[in-house]
């Protein structure tokens, strides 16, 4: 029994593993801005909104940032969450619907505004 655990941890020791990448203290605020994205990219087309390219704006935003893999999944996946969790819901522009763009346009400017003050080179 000791032979086998030796021979794996050797094994582990002896698999090169990449070193972990540290996210940047911003990457929560990231992620709620890339869902808040997403369920713009939803909404706002609903109701009217055929100029912005909500979908764009992401890109820019990982483009500006420059992720490693992990990270830029995690902002795609945040962004396809957005928007699945609004397309549950609307198929038409409801009040509702108008309100919650509101809220969402809001919060991803004070978002957008605190991340770049904070963290901007």
């Amino acid at each position: 029994m000791k032979v086998l655990v030796r021979l794996g941890v050797l094994a582990m020791l002896a698999t090169p593993t990449s070193a972990l990448a540290v996210d940047p203290p911003y990457q929560g605020q990231m992620e709620r801005l890339s869902e808040i994205l997403g369920s713009l990219y939803m909404l706002a087309p609903l109701c009217g909104d055929q100029v912005t390219d909500w979908r764009g704006q992401m890109a820019e935003l990982i483009e500006l940032d420059e992720p490693d893999d992990d990270r830029r999944a995690r902002l795609a996946g945040a962004f396809n969450a957005g928007y699945e969790a609004y397309a549950r819901f609307y198929r038409t522009c409801t009040p509702s619907a108008e309100v919650a763009i509101r809220r969402l346009l809001t919060e991803g400017d004070s978002l957008a505004r605190d991340i770049h003050q904070r963290y901007a080179e």
